[in-house]
């Protein structure tokens, strides 16, 4: 086995399938850290600037910053989980996750908010995370933010789409705010979902990763951890499978001996991982509660040229309705491509798309975020992997009036139509006609289209062992020595963009994870 170190070639010492020679590998390790995204790359760092010895696996490819293209379908193939294919069981929404060194911070859109305090305090008084509470974590939140550069965008940082955002929501009396970011001086190219070409975009790729191979952790891309081993209400290690990227052939096993097992795959993996394992269920949640902000692209066409794909990706946002009791949803400036643009407007051919297309320079787009209910559940079914989510009926009055608003910021900034993101193509060219659209749309499947970059749930956090999966420190109720620090461990969906939540709650159970000594 041959491990790469040269920066030159790579850009990080990453072991790939390619290096591997034998067809067993066994390791030791003080931390295992399943998954290298925002959650794993923290817990990595922190372990190994603490001294300890860690590997961590990723089952994604490794690609380096240089190998971006920029052109999404290709990105979409190469670092997202099943090509950018993965879809809720009735096949109405994608729900999009990074598959790559770096996971899903290598793709995002870069916004980072701060876990709002409505949610934090739903979590202390109705999940009994007393001590997760907002003064505790501002520690973690300003390091986190620090180590990612974290900023407010700045005028020059406000693309056009964000600027017609802005327009409406002032005219409507709406309150609304520059999005923060983390990013380095960005290159405003709009790229931002195709991965950072030039390394701008303060990715677990850039930052937290590299951090911790310099301390001394090895990470392995193209693995992927089967199983958690454990003994006596231990955990014991791990066994993966290292396998080729482009032919799927296993190259081989790969044990590792460690006291301390950390899942951080995300909340669609995590509970597959502990369900393969068949270990730390004894409450029954894993895999239940699953939560994953369903979002639409809302498009609208101006006389005025908007060339939604120049500049920062997202810019600005309308917080009007981001508490609970006013709504529990934000509206968020954000860009599209061409690409992204005929999928949402004309997804047809011939006259029509080229009519539809001529005009795209002109569209605008927005990005809808609600706060869903955890009403769905990640499962096996003949070994293939199952998301069983729809919105609920309680959530879907929530979703029209989201619809509604969106529209009608995009009127109030002086729109000629507005495209509603229904299967069947509806246009509306009035707040009359919005009321009448918004008042047909019944919940079902395949009504809108829909997608989502933020799964959350399936391993609830909590100190009542028959209602959560892992205590209020991230260990598993059932097994010393396992943890979870990723997306899966939130209670409830956070309405907002969940980086910056997992960066800090992940800093925080490093700690707790140190503190109890390993």
């Amino acid at each position: 086995m041959k491990t790469v170190k040269l920066a030159s070639e790579h850009g990080l010492a990453v072991t790939q399938a390619s290096d591997i020679t034998e067809s067993t590998v066994e390791l030791t390790a003080d931390v295992v850290v399943i998954g290298s995204g925002a959650g794993g790359a923290v817990i990595a760092y922190e372990m190994a600037a603490a001294g300890k010895s860690v590997i961590i696996f990723e089952a994604g490819p490794y690609m380096p910053s240089k190998d971006f293209t920029e052109k999404f379908p290709d990105m979409l193939e190469s670092l997202y989980e099943d090509q950018g294919a993965q879809m809720n069981s009735t096949g109405d929404m994608a729900i999009l996750q990074g598959r790559c060194v770096g996971g899903s911070t290598v793709v995002n859109g870069a916004v980072t908010f701060r876990t709002p305090d409505t949610i934090l305090e739903k979590w202390n008084t109705q999940y009994g995370l007393t001590e997760l509470t907002k003064a505790a974590l501002v520690p973690y939140f300003e390091k986190v933010e620090r180590n990612l550069s974290v900023h407010e965008n700045q005028p020059h940082e406000i693309a056009k789409h964000s600027q017609i955002l802005n327009r409406g929501a002032k005219a409507l009396g709406y309150s609304h705010k520059p999005l923060k970011r983390n990013t380095k001086s960005c290159g405003l190219t709009g790229h931002c979902l195709s991965g950072c070409a030039s390394d701008r975009k303060q990715s677990s790729l850039v930052t937290y990763l590299p951090w911790a191979i310099s301390h001394g952790a090895k990470l392995f891309a193209d693995t992927r951890v089967m199983t958690i081993n454990h003994l006596d209400g231990k955990a014991t290690g791990v066994t993966a499978e290292t396998r080729d990227p482009e032919t799927g052939e296993k190259i081989a096993d790969v044990v590792v001996k460690a006291n301390t097992v950390v899942s951080s795959a995300g909340a669609i993996q995590s509970p597959l991982l502990f369900l393969r394992s068949k270990l730390g269920n004894s409450s029954g949640q894993v895999g239940k509660n699953f939560a994953c902000h369903p979002s639409t692209l809302m498009l609208a066409e101006f006389d005025e040229e908007v060339h939604a794909w120049r500049g920062a990706s997202l810019g600005s946002y309308v917080d009007e309705f981001e508490h609970p009791d006013k709504g529990g949803f934000i509206l968020e400036g954000g860009g599209s491509g061409p690409v992204e643009i005929a999928m949402a407007g004309e997804p047809g051919t011939g006259e029509e798309y080229v009519s539809f297309m001529s005009k795209a320079k002109n569209m605008c787009s927005m990005v809808t975020l609600f706060h869903d209910h955890n009403v769905g559940r990640i499962y096996y079914d003949d070994d293939k992997k199952v998301i069983d989510y729809d919105i609920s009926d309680d959530d879907f009055p929530t979703m029209k009036r989201v619809l509604h608003e969106a529209a009608k910021v995009f009127f109030a900034a002086g729109a000629k139509r507005v495209l509603l993101p229904t299967i069947k193509k509806t246009e509306v060219r009035s707040l009359e006609e919005l009321d009448q659209q918004i008042n047909l749309l019944e919940n079902g499947p395949h009504m809108l289209r829909m997608v989502s970059y933020h799964p959350q749930g399936t391993m609830r956090m909590g100190p009542d062992k028959k209602k959560s999966v892992v205590d209020a420190y991230g260990q598993s109720h059932d097994i010393q020595g396992l943890y979870v620090a990723d997306a899966s461990v939130f209670p409830t969906s956070v309405i907002v963009n969940p980086q910056i939540t997992v960066y800090a709650l992940s800093s925080y159970i490093a700690d707790k994870i140190l503190g109890r000594g390993i």
